[in-house]
């Protein structure tokens, strides 16, 4: 199974740096588009190698996703807490009850290895 996600990383390396090489050239990188730059008076820009704009328009991408996807989860997240916190109360409960059972029925012996337990 090692081998197999080593050989995975590997080609997907390869084809990384392939697609890296291929797409070198500088490109400009323009916030606005030249009509609303000059509009605004603001139009900032940077030459970049394309491969830089291609992963980071992909890493952007997974980022927000993970995000959407952690806020969209939140109420299964909060549920589940909830469920959690309400079986530790259940529990602590019923091994009070058990012990008070067991004192009631004087068997004191039996009431000592419930709480032990």
């Amino acid at each position: 199974m090692r081998f197999i996600k080593y050989s995975f990383l590997a080609a997907v390396v390869v084809i990384l740096v392939t697609l890296a090489l291929a797409n070198a050239g500088s490109v400009t990188l323009n916030v606005l588009p030249p009509a609303l730059a000059n509009a605004t008076g603001f139009g900032w820009a940077v030459e970049l190698p394309l491969f830089v704009v291609i992963f980071g328009g992909v890493l952007a991408g997974l980022l927000i996703g993970f995000v959407w996807e952690w806020l969209r989860e939140h109420k299964h997240r909060a549920e589940a807490s909830r469920k959690r916190s309400e079986v530790q109360k259940l529990e602590s409960e019923l091994k009070r009850l058990k012990g008070q059972k067991a004192r009631d029925e004087g068997d004191e012996v039996l009431a000592l290895l419930d709480e032990a337990s």
